[in-house]
């Protein structure tokens, strides 16, 4: 059987490429390994989860509805609400997700359905690599945005109005990954400009929200944003969240999509078909979840500690710049990514991820090259390691 021609242009996933890049290299020195690669939070799943995964395990019995029992569209719509002021009908504007990452794919399928051959879809670059392999397998194609390396966000306003004109989905992320970069109103306002003129649908990956520096303002979202200009049908845009970096249960795949009436109402349709319904036993654990803030601030403060340590022993010798939100830090080398990384996996058994391999070429440059991707994921202790060991490499000229 012959392949779909789609499925052929998707690269290898970031992860793929690291394994083969250290291929045959063995760590000889006899230090534990530190992952920093990978973003998957390593902080307890708060007990009040587990608890509820363990109150609600009698919804295994029973198959769940797609659109979600009406207690879990509640208590997300309520702390939307809390969190960005914003105001969702749970019948009509909110939908559970299996996690962020299967949504963020499955919804490009509705909006790229019957989509001219000559359709595009924009994102950043650097970027998630979900909204690749999205847009290939919708039938459309990839405009990569590069990434301003002082505003660590991309500007979409720099396309040609010839481009701009076959967008049909354009994928933004704040707080960005890999840069941490979140956007301002005035930013969200030129956004939906563009989406208003050139009848854009915006995909607003937010799923790192939750995680900003302990003490400072929150980010804005993009449905706040859009409340705040009067915008509260949240025509053309679409959020997506969920609790595994806010609640650190990304087993529990559990999130929402919220939004345009009518782009849920077309999501809906499709997921049901689809087979995307959550377990009512997870549904039941996220309203505990969703419902609970003080697990959401002890996390940020976990992080803060690590961020300043992690910089602190790095001073003098890797330029750190803490970003306003997520858990990474895009750290510039001024030389290879790739070697750097493999030196480092090789010397001092921590590993990063080349940024590279988050990027594509664009105008000449992949904006990922020379820089490398640190998740501050792993415990105090294990961060303070790597930061050290990584310290002593680059005065040794890794």
């Amino acid at each position: 059987m012959t392949p779909l021609k789609n499925l052929d242009k998707l690269q290898p996933y970031p992860f793929e490429r690291l394994r083969t890049l250290f291929a045959g290299v063995k760590h000889t020195g006899g230090l534990e390994h530190i992952n920093l690669s990978i973003g998957e939070p390593k902080h307890p799943t708060p007990e009040l989860i587990k608890q509820a995964l363990i109150n609600n395990l009698d919804g295994l019995a029973a198959y769940p509805a797609t659109q979600g029992l009406p207690v879990l569209r509640k208590a997300i719509a309520d702390w939307i609400l809390r969190r960005f002021d914003a105001q969702v009908d749970t019948e009509t504007q909110v939908l559970p997700i299996l996690g962020s990452r299967e949504a963020l794919f499955s919804f490009a399928q509705v909006v790229l359905d019957d989509c001219a051959p000559e359709s595009l879809v924009a994102f950043p670059n650097p970027f998630y690599q979900i909204y690749e392999g999205a847009t290939f397998l919708g039938g459309a194609s990839p405009v990569f945005v590069n990434i301003d390396p002082v505003t660590g966000l991309p500007d979409f306003q720099t396309l040609s109005p010839d481009v701009l004109s076959k967008i049909r989905l354009m994928y933004v992320c704040s707080p960005n990954n890999p840069t941490g970069a979140v956007y301002t109103l005035e930013d969200w306002q030129k956004l939906f400009d563009l989406a208003d003129e050139y009848n854009i649908v915006i995909a607003s990956d937010e799923c790192y929200s939750e995680i900003y520096l302990d003490g400072t303002q929150a980010p804005i979202g993009g449905l706040e944003a859009a409340s705040r200009l009067g915008r509260s049908d949240y025509n053309n845009l679409v959020v997506f969240s969920s609790l595994s970096k806010r609640s650190n249960a990304p087993g529990l795949r559990s999130g929402y999509v919220a939004g345009d009436a009518e782009l849920i109402k077309a999501f809906l349709r499709y997921r049901t078909y689809h087979g995307s319904a959550m377990s009512v036993t997870i549904q039941m654990a996220s309203v505990a979840a969703w419902n609970d803030e003080e697990h959401v601030i002890e996390n940020r403060r976990l992080y803060t500690e690590k961020f300043n340590a992690f910089r602190d022993i790095l001073q003098g010798t890797l330029e750190l710049h803490i970003p306003p939100a997520g858990f990474y830090f895009w750290a510039d080398l001024g030389r290879s990514d790739t070697e750097f990384a493999k030196t480092l996996f090789e010397h001092a058994h921590v590993t990063l991820l080349p940024g590279s391999f988050l990027g594509r070429e664009a105008g000449g440059q992949n904006p990922g090259t020379n820089h490398v991707r640190i998740a501050l994921v792993a415990s105090l202790a294990e961060c303070n390691e790597a930061a050290n060991r990584i310290a002593h490499r680059i005065r040794n000229s890794i």
